[in-house]
């Protein structure tokens, strides 16, 4: 998968991942996007380790899974870490 597929699909994945995500996450839209290419590249990494998975097509849905996944990840890590940083 190229680049720019990827960023698509990082970009994508982040918006989902806010909206699977219940309450109200600090950062805007552009942090969310941000955290979500960072997501879908962790959730990648996580996926070739644990499952050997491919994420080489970009209409999988395993690695649409996996990218979701990853920003899941990354937002409430990254929720946790701002919420006591404001306290």
């Amino acid at each position: 998968m190229g680049f720019f597929a990827f960023l698509i699909l990082g970009l994508i994945a982040g918006a989902i991942a806010k909206a699977i995500l219940p309450g109200k996450q600090g950062g805007g839209i552009f942090i969310t996007l941000l955290l979500g290419v960072v997501g879908a590249m962790l959730g990648g990494w996580i996926g070739g380790l644990l499952f050997n998975a491919n994420i080489n097509e970009f209409f999988s849905l395993s690695t649409w899974l996996l990218a979701i996944g990853g920003a899941i990840i990354v937002l409430l890590v990254y929720g946790m870490i701002s919420k006591r940083s404001v306290r």
